[in-house]
């Protein structure tokens, strides 16, 4: 199976490659600099590298594409003394809109091999589990969401689309206080990756299976 992992020099990222590379798959991953053989140099915010990046793969077959790079800039900040549009703008940059071009530009490719595509979005992103605070990554998420199931719509039958929260997991991110490992959290999700087809497109799931409020 032919892989391909945005944001997978660290985290969950790191761990759902060395997943898909123990089990022998095809699998590429991307990061933002100094790539290793074998990975490909992406930033998600630059529509140009997307361009590049799918130039790179040509017309190979994709049968699973993670959507996994993000970025969480506004951690910590508090109503009336953060939340700057520059953030604003940076956050969306690589939550939504780099999340939509790489898909866009990887389409031929997926629907050469009725591909998938998995987006880690976040249960912060649901309506339903609003907790204030976090504005920016939690409305980032929330399109994520939605890019997500509209995508399912558009795209079935011939390509699924998952979106996944992958617990609250020891990263940058996260926390050293956080629940989960990034090797718990991926072991979860390659599991969910691999049961996500046509009947369960625009599925929101935890990694560990349980369904999600939208």
């Amino acid at each position: 199976m032919k892989v391909l992992i945005t944001g997978a020099n660290r985290g969950i990222g790191r761990a759902l490659y060395d997943d898909y590379a123990a089990r022998g798959d095809d699998v590429t991953g991307t990061t933002r600099s100094d790539p290793a053989d074998g990975w490909l140099a992406l930033d998600v915010t630059d529509p140009a590298a997307i361009t590049a990046m799918a130039d790179q793969l040509g017309d190979a077959p994709l049968d699973l594409l993670i959507c996994n790079a993000g970025v969480y800039l506004d951690k910590g900040h508090t109503l009336g003394e953060g939340y700057g549009a520059d953030l604003w703008a940076d956050t969306f940059a690589a939550n939504v809109t780099g999340v939509f071009l790489t898909i866009e530009a990887l389409l031929p490719n997926l629907r050469a091999a009725n591909g998938k595509v998995a987006i880690i979005s976040s249960q912060m992103g649901s309506s339903e589990r609003a907790g204030g605070n976090a504005f920016i990554y939690r409305a980032s998420k929330a399109a994520a969401l939605n890019l997500g199931r509209n995508l399912s719509v558009e795209l079935s039958p011939d390509v699924a689309v998952g979106i996944y929260h992958p617990g609250w997991v020891q990263t940058d991110m996260g926390g050293d206080a956080a629940a989960i490992t990034p090797e718990q959290s991926a072991a979860g999700l390659v599991q969910r990756f691999d049961a996500l087809g046509p009947k369960t497109t625009g599925c929101f799931e935890m990694w560990n299976g349980e369904a999600m409020p939208y």
